[in-house]
């Protein structure tokens, strides 16, 4: 019998052989490299979050996988949080929709209030507050300089310059209509204007807008706001003003005083919310007004002899019935000096709404009576940051900056850039300061007015440093939520971080020759902002500065 033939077919493969260290000890002869590609997205999120902001930048363009995950808005949370600390953009909010109870000065802003389903783009939030840490914006011209008034100033008058006052993404400019009378410029975000008279009886082709307050409370309406300008006449008019389409805006009401009068005219500052209006006029007089029955009525005045301007004001709704006014100005100092005081005023609505206590604080304090070493030594230091003029004093209720307006001593390292040897004035206006130097000092202070019933605490405004890095002497500054932009005369722009004690510098100006010279002849300069931008005004215009880029 023959025998069976195998058959053609390909025999299956070997079978390994079990052994007790076969399935341990086994090693492929060509093993595969680890692919980061076939890891789950939790674990690269994980590695991922080990790397800083510029890695995260830098992997985006390796794929799309790592673009995608690069891009995680929990990275970006985390980062921001850790860099700088809070969970917000700085200035986003004033005291709309706070709880905590700290004095922010209010933004003029329609802020919402914090998400609570975490949407928020957290690596746009990490840029715009990078390109605020080092200064990276762009800059837009949006309106040219501020022409003088066609009728000759009244003698005795000064030139209040452009006001400028943000609400929402709307800009108010103060500017002139046809006719030369005082008006309103609304400027949308995509260029578009209208323009709103302030026109009145007594107006003429030299009656100026001397301030602007735009109500903080949050509105009925969310795409109207009220607005109040203040004309250099003592009159003042409420309007309802649509930062969606400005051309629907419309004027509510107005007030006019029987007489000009020092407490009327000109009013330099004011504050707005809802139902309360607090305005302060040049010589130093507080008139409170209720608007509670949709008509003005003016409730109750205060005078000071002892406080004069540049001042600011923040106002607080502590209850339905109750505000707190927080007042920053300039106080004189022996012989011929200056600095800086604040005071609390709590406004009630007992009957009318009117001032009912008061407290004061003064930077530079000095104890009557005989005193001894240690109080003396507390004393020098005190005087040696007394100034001889302030350009600006701006509070936010818990900071406190005061901005010397004096041209800058030459050091004993300074140069001429020409070699003259000129008067002090033409010195200055070519002085060029060293790495070393920096010829402008803002004054910072913390500001502390302890609550009712915390016993014998005194209020204080304490010096905490001096702010170097602005050539030039500054003439606006704009403060609120624990950030600081100061405006030079020659047009130069810093960023100052009040709680991290640093400073930026936005624009270089337009040079120390450049405006320096006749400092108190050109018109007053302004400067505003929000999360977003800065807005400045000054004798060359209004330029825009955006960070959101």
């Amino acid at each position: 019998m023959s025998k069976h033939r195998l058959s053609p077919d390909n025999l299956p493969p070997q079978k390994r052989l079990h052994t007790t260290s076969s399935s341990f000890s086994h090693t492929p002869s060509h093993p595969q490299a680890t692919n980061l590609a076939t890891l789950y997205d939790e674990i690269v999120l994980v590695i991922f979050s080990f790397l800083s902001y510029r890695d995260l930048c830098a992997i985006q363009r390796t794929n799309h996988n790592w673009s995608r995950l690069a891009l995680d808005n929990q990275l970006w949370k985390k980062l921001y949080l850790s860099e700088y600390g809070r969970a917000r953009l700085r200035g986003v909010r004033g005291f709309v929709g706070r709880t905590d109870g700290r004095e922010v000065k209010p933004l003029p802003s329609r802020a919402k209030a914090e998400d609570t389903d975490d949407t928020r783009d957290w690596k746009w939030m990490f840029r715009i507050s990078t390109n605020w840490r080092i200064g990276r914006c762009t800059t837009e011209s949006v309106l040219p300089k501020l022409e003088r008034p066609s009728v000759p100033l009244e003698t005795g008058h000064e030139n209040h310059g452009r006001q400028i006052l943000l609400a929402g993404s709307l800009l108010v400019a103060t500017t002139q209509d046809e006719t030369g009378s005082p008006a309103l410029s609304l400027i949308s975000p995509t260029g578009n204007r209208h323009t709103i008279s302030c026109r009145t009886t007594r107006s003429n082709g030299s009656t100026q807008v001397s301030a602007l307050a735009l109500d903080q409370s949050p509105p009925a309406n969310p795409h109207h706001v009220r607005l109040a300008a203040f004309l250099t006449t003592g009159e003042f008019i409420v309007f309802s003003i649509n930062h969606i389409h400005p051309s629907q805006s419309s004027r509510l009401s107005e007030y006019q005083p029987i007489t000009r009068a020092p407490r009327t005219a000109p009013i330099l500052q004011a504050v707005y919310h809802d139902r309360l209006l607090v305005t302060l006029s040049r010589s130093f007089h507080l008139s409170i007004y209720d608007l509670s029955s949709g008509s003005i009525a003016h409730t109750q005045t205060l005078s000071s002899f002892t406080s004069y301007p540049p001042s600011s004001m923040v106002l607080t709704p502590t209850s339905t019935t109750t505000y707190k006014l927080v007042l920053a100005y300039a106080i004189p100092v022996f012989p011929a000096h200056w600095s800086v005081g604040a005071t609390e005023l709590i406004l009630s609505n007992e009957t009318s709404m009117v001032v009912t206590s008061s407290r004061t604080a003064r930077a530079v304090d000095i104890p009557s009576g005989w005193i001894d070493e240690q109080k003396m030594r507390a004393v020098r230091e005190q005087w040696s940051r007394k100034v001889e003029k302030v350009a600006d004093t701006q509070t936010d209720g818990k900071w406190v900056v005061l901005a010397p307006s004096e041209l800058p001593s030459l050091p004993s390292n300074a140069t001429i850039q020409d070699g003259s040897s000129g008067d002090a004035n033409e010195a200055a206006k070519s002085y060029k300061s060293s790495s070393l130097h920096s010829p402008c000092v803002l004054q910072l202070y913390r500001l502390y007015f302890p609550a009712s019933t915390s016993g014998a605490s005194t209020s204080k405004l304490t010096f905490v440093r001096t702010l170097h890095g602005q050539v030039g002497p500054v003439s606006a500054l704009s403060l609120a939520d624990g950030r600081c932009v100061s405006l030079g005369v020659n047009g130069s722009i810093w960023v100052w971080d009040l709680e991290a004690a640093s400073g930026t510098e936005v624009s270089a100006g337009r040079g120390m020759t450049d405006g320096v010279h006749g400092v108190h002849d050109i018109p007053a300069s302004s400067v505003v902002f929000d999360e977003r931008k800065i807005i400045s005004a000054d004798s060359h215009g209004v330029e825009l500065r955006r960070f959101d880029i």
